[in-house]
């Protein structure tokens, strides 16, 4: 393949050689790596990510390997942020995958066809592997949209130029229609107007990088690529992620082979159809979870309760 390729890893050595083995079969001409560190009063973090850098150590084509690792933990905030940062300092373009992002073969072969063909064009700022839609509106080989989903993806330096980690210019931009102009949809804006705040009055609370990635895009009113079917699936479900413990419906499609040479669109709009599914069936319902929260909570304080209603005595502490 001719872009370079970045991974980003940390303390999962099983997933990361799974990853690996399908960059590898790629075979890109340079790998970046980037790599958080163990966490603090963690016992075997320091053993599981010295695990999964020597994965790495198994790069046996041509290739030119750069890696950024961190000796402390990071989290998954910085660690992406200022790795991405290093990243672009020295490369053009890049495709990116997590270690829980497993890429079907034509995924790498997508990513160089649009970077190439968008290279030069600023309207384009994402590329991402993913289609959570089970039937997406479009024949083609992909469409355009706002949503910038990054369980593997490709961008230029021209557009990461934009990517603020502080989202200086949300409390500019909060109380005008330019939310509304991107989004339009009501349940749409104020889902993102509430991620926005949270993420720019307690970053670290919020905890990841990628809301910073997708208001950057929208803020230049970038669109996003995405493919006709999903070319990428998230293997990281399990108990030691930080974000992904629990699998949700259409982040399960596992993912599909797309057919070359591309179906390219005749007209460069964003597809609001596309946009609309989208928000209906794979973002949660605003306010949602934190009512199923407050039930379950009321539910146990009722649980708690009950047998001081019924004039049980409640058990000494022992």
């Amino acid at each position: 393949m001719r872009a370079p390729v970045a991974f980003m890893i940390f303390n999962r050595p099983d997933l990361t050689e799974r990853v690996f083995a399908e960059i590898a079969r790629a075979k890109p001409g340079r790998l970046f790596v980037i790599a958080d560190g163990p966490r603090a009063g963690v016992a075997d973090d320091e053993e599981k990510c010295r695990a999964a850098r020597a994965v790495i150590e198994n790069v046996d084509w041509p290739c030119e390997v750069s890696t950024n690792y961190s000796d402390v933990n990071l989290g998954c905030a910085y660690r992406p942020s200022s790795g991405l940062r290093w990243l672009f300092e020295q490369v053009d373009e890049a495709v990116i995958l997590e270690d829980d992002c497993l890429p079907h073969p034509s995924f790498f072969r997508f990513c160089d066809d649009v970077l190439e063909r968008y290279r030069d064009d600023t309207r384009v700022m994402h590329v991402s592997g993913n289609q959570f839609l089970t039937k997406p509106p479009t024949s083609l080989s992909y469409l355009f949209s706002r949503y910038c989903l990054s369980w593997g993806w490709a961008t230029w330096r021209r557009a990461f130029q934009y990517y603020d980690f502080n989202i200086s210019l949300w409390p500019e931009l909060r109380d005008t229609g330019w939310l509304v102009d991107n989004l339009r949809d009501a349940r749409a804006v104020d889902h993102w107007r509430r991620i926005f705040d949270r993420t720019h009055d307690d970053v670290a609370a919020v905890n990841t990088w990628d809301f910073q990635w997708v208001f950057a895009c929208w803020a230049q009113s970038g669109l996003s690529v995405l493919p006709s079917v999903n070319l990428v699936s998230n293997i990281g479900f399990r108990s030691d992620a930080t974000h992904t413990k629990e699998q949700s419906g259409h982040r399960a499609n596992g993912y599909n082979e797309l057919s070359f040479p591309l179906r390219h669109p005749a007209h460069m709009v964003r597809d609001f159809d596309a946009d609309a599914l989208f928000f209906d069936t794979c973002v949660p319902e605003p306010g949602r979870i934190d009512r199923l929260k407050q039930r379950c909570a009321d539910a146990l304080a009722r649980m708690v309760r009950a047998p001081l209603r019924r004039g049980s005595s409640v058990p000494a502490a022992q």
